[in-house]
């Protein structure tokens, strides 16, 4: 009976383990199992989509051999590891999602014709199939085995759901061991792989060279091409990805009804926003994979701290809530919305001010997303109206026309962030795109986005005056460039302040 290998040994469990070893217990667990069916039917809907961008990339990169890993587990404590999320670029490339298995690769081998040229890839997925009974694995490695962690798929089985030739990952070494100097990897996927390649590449190229610290740079910027390009094939989105995206905000409405019914338990507990972030991922895990991002329950004051995750806080009547969060799908596309709600129910006359000039920025930014205008003048568009608000209030210390000068900027004292960023894969998608395509990019149908702005007055801002202080509103919503416009993929969800305390009322009924 073959034994584990060393190099996938089980972590810290020798000094605690009790599993048999004698030769009986191993021919008796090794039989008597039954033949098992294939899961798969036939391939999955985004097979197809994967394959054309595959093809995209190849295009772009004809004569490279391209090496994108989904990335190994990551180590959370001791022997105990994070929930696993494979590398976005893998994801895009192969349709796996929160099924992938840890470890795997996805290579693509540049072919030529009879002429010596170019012509396409041919890809190939490496991953650890199902071990047979004849190994121990199955039973005795906690990190990997079947009995602890669940059965993988064989390789008939991916091939057959993925449409992709499928290899153990056994047989990456040699491929690896065989790559030449113009092989490029994503570098930030699965550092051993990476370190793997730089060694070989490195080897190679300075094989009669002098310069090796230059040849390895330039090694590392090709590599950072082709993250760039994988970035950017993302910025459009295809006809599945829309529809992930939809479905995607659709659970994530779910998430907030179930926010909202839970406020009477949320406001009687010591550390409310705990509740609010348990209750929203847990409809995030019951409709999709899990959230998208640590969702944000920031109440009162922890409403003006952008990102706050801690979540520790209670959530008290009178105050606003502002609720960051999105239900990311098995396929990994998530969504990512925000609304600030009154725990009582109804706002009050500063809170409504104030939310409804937020409102009204994302208003602005709304109607001037059409096809063909730059990513840059959304946020300007929004920043319009926070300036001129915010002089109206008399918070400035210049008019708003001063402000919204390169030399001014005062408003942004209120507002720090930006109003959008692409969304899909991760929640900051595309980020590696060229900023001549992303801040300065022209806007194409089917490119997908947040509009989000918010006012935040923090609360020791001595330049408000005192009933703004610990106020933070954010509204944001996830939109799609249409052939003539956009469209609002999150409509459905309550926006404005009589909308969203008409919402509140339902649910207290």
């Amino acid at each position: 009976m073959a034994e584990t290998d060393q190099k996938d040994a089980p972590r810290a469990t020798a000094n605690r383990s009790t599993t048999p070893g004698s030769d009986a217990f191993k021919e008796y667990i090794s039989q008597g199992w039954a033949e098992r069916p294939s899961r798969a039917s036939g391939p999955r809907e985004q097979a197809a989509f994967a394959a054309e961008r595959r093809a995209r990339v190849s295009a772009l990169h004809p004569t490279a051999r391209l090496v994108i890993p989904a990335g190994p587990a990551k180590q959370r404590s001791n022997d105990t590891d994070y929930p696993y999320r494979a590398h976005s670029a893998f994801a895009h490339l192969t349709g796996w999602g929160s099924d992938t298995v840890p470890g795997s690769v996805l290579i693509l081998e540049p072919r030529t014709d009879e002429a010596g040229e170019p012509d396409g890839h041919d890809a190939v997925l490496y991953f650890r199939e199902a071990a047979g009974r004849d190994s121990d694995e199955f039973y005795a490695n906690p990190e990997i085995g079947e009995f602890w962690t669940g059965p993988r798929p064989t390789a008939s089985d991916v091939a057959l759901d993925l449409g992709l030739a499928t290899r153990g990952l056994g047989e990456l070494e040699a491929v690896l061991e065989s790559l030449d100097a113009r092989t490029l990897v994503v570098r930030d996927a699965d550092r051993a792989i990476t370190d793997r390649v730089d060694a070989l590449r490195l080897l190679l190229a300075t094989d009669g060279a002098d310069d090796a610290e230059a040849l390895a740079g330039e090694l590392t910027e090709r590599d950072a091409d082709l993250a760039r390009d994988l970035s950017e094939l993302r910025l459009v989105k295809d006809s599945f990805e829309i529809e992930e995206m939809r479905r995607a905000v659709a659970a994530t409405r779910q998430g907030f009804d179930d926010v909202i019914a839970d406020l009477p338990e949320i406001v009687r507990h010591p550390r409310g926003e705990r509740l609010v972030e348990g209750a929203f991922d847990r409809r995030a895990r019951a409709e999709g994979n899990t959230v998208g991002y640590d969702t944000i329950a920031a109440s009162g004051p922890h409403a003006c701290i952008l990102h706050w995750t801690r979540n520790d806080g209670p959530v008290l009547p009178g105050d606003l809530i502002l609720i960051d969060a999105g239900v990311e799908l098995e396929s990994y596309y998530t969504a990512d919305i925000t609304r600030t709600l009154p725990v009582s129910g109804t706002f009050t006359d500063v809170q409504r001010r104030v939310y409804e000039a937020v409102r009204e920025a994302a208003d602005a930014a709304f109607a001037v997303v059409r096809p063909g205008i730059r990513f840059r003048e959304i946020h300007a568009a929004a920043m319009e109206v926070i300036a001129r608000r915010t002089a109206e209030w008399g918070l400035l210390p210049v008019t708003a026309e001063e402000a919204l000068q390169p030399e001014g900027g005062q408003h942004r004292r209120y507002m720090v962030h930006g109003t959008s960023h692409h969304l899909g894969l991760d929640v900051h998608d595309c980020a590696q795109a060229r900023r001549d395509l992303y801040l300065d990019g022209i806007l194409e149908p089917g490119m997908v986005f947040t509009i989000e702005p918010g006012l935040y007055f923090q609360p020791d801002d001595l330049t408000v005056p005192e009933e703004y202080r610990g106020i933070g509103v954010r509204i944001e919503d996830d939109v799609m460039v249409t052939a003539d416009g956009c469209e609002s993929l999150s409509a459905g969800i309550p926006r404005t302040a009589d909308e969203v305390e008409a919402w509140m009322a339902r649910a207290a009924r």
